[in-house]
């Protein structure tokens, strides 16, 4: 959910998460990031974002452009980031491979010590046909200079590229001429695809959905798939295994699924509270421990976002999706660790 409109939401599923860093449990390993977006006025210095992320024990970041001062901000600080190139650049990094080679020495190689973990090419490229060749130019460019082993290359996408997603096991792309190509990049690199999942936008256009359903709650709504047998008791998971049966479909059964994008806001929306944001968000901190039916175990999920941005447009809620507001004070108590 960078700087961007938002079309009309697909009727059960909606659009628009995150990589995430590595916080031990008794029991598992989950993967949890925030997302960093900028477009709010007031916000603090990027050094002190970074020491905010370090003080509440927030191991990963995603960021939706090259900035050299955030850069050198994470210098040493450990903490994962997942780096967009940014959509304006996606059509020259596809065109130029010259482009690719210079972004990456001047974005990735000047900076040996930030932890990159992913370059995210292309958030949400309505159509995406210049968003493949702008992944190979991206990947050529890390192989070149060593970096391809350690930093993966991939795209976000929303949910409305999935066709059919209920039950779940029907999940399917739209349009596979697009995506099995991406998906196919992916799995040849080892690389996982990111999806921005909102159980928020597919309640707020529904008065179909439960809210505990789409709050991790304990709800009168279960989801029982005849084709896999399988039941969803929250939204979330319906959502995210639809991704993955839509992977199987094109072969990319190997392919696992980041949520680069995922939260809930906290004012101006259906449902939009400080209590459900929170609810929402601790809920899906402490789930990600415990992966989908489909695919249990630790998954890696970006919570979106670190700041409420009163400069965005589009839907009054995207103002409000903030963990922090500007002054650094929390919209509401959130433990990063899990449960």
């Amino acid at each position: 959910m960078a700087a961007r409109g938002r079309g009309a939401a697909p009727p059960m599923l909606a659009a628009a998460l995150v990589i995430v860093a590595f916080a031990a449990t008794a029991t598992s390993v989950r993967a949890i990031g925030v997302c960093y977006g900028v477009i709010g006025s007031g916000l603090p210095s990027k050094s002190d974002v970074v020491q905010l992320y370090k003080s509440n024990g927030i191991g990963n970041m995603r960021f939706y452009f090259a900035d050299q001062e955030l850069l050198n901000a994470l210098r040493g600080s450990g903490i994962g980031l997942a780096l967009d190139v940014g959509n304006d650049k996606v059509g020259d990094l596809a065109a130029n491979p010259s482009s690719a080679a210079s972004w990456v020495r001047d974005n990735v190689q000047a900076y040996p010590d930030v932890n990159f973990r992913y370059i995210v090419v292309g958030n949400e490229v309505p159509g995406a046909a210049s968003v493949l060749q702008a992944m190979q130019n991206v990947h050529d460019a890390l192989a070149s200079a060593g970096l391809a082993g350690g930093i993966k290359v991939s795209t976000a996408v929303k949910m409305d590229v999935i066709d059919n997603s209920s039950p779940p096991s029907n999940g399917v792309f739209k349009d596979p001429s697009v995506m099995s190509p991406i998906v196919q990049f992916l799995a040849a690199n080892g690389a996982p695809l990111l999806a921005n999942v909102y159980p928020y936008f597919a309640y707020e256009y529904s008065q179909d959905i439960d809210l505990n359903y789409a709050l991790f709650q304990p709800s009168s709504t279960t989801v029982a798939d005849p084709n896999s047998g399988l039941t969803y008791t929250n939204l979330f998971d319906a959502m995210v295994d639809a991704v993955h049966a839509a992977l199987d479909k094109v072969g990319g059964g190997s392919v696992d699924v980041v949520v680069s994008e995922s939260g809930w806001p906290s004012a101006d929306g259906r449902g939009a509270t400080v209590d459900n944001a929170r609810t929402y968000n601790q809920n899906l901190i402490n789930h990600a421990g415990k992966g989908t039916p489909r695919k249990p175990g630790p998954m890696e999920v970006y919570v979106f976002a670190m700041f409420n941005e009163d400069q965005k447009g589009g839907d009054p809620t995207e103002k409000k999706f903030g963990l922090f507001n500007p002054d650094k004070t929390p919209v509401y108590q959130i433990n990063f660790s899990g449960n």
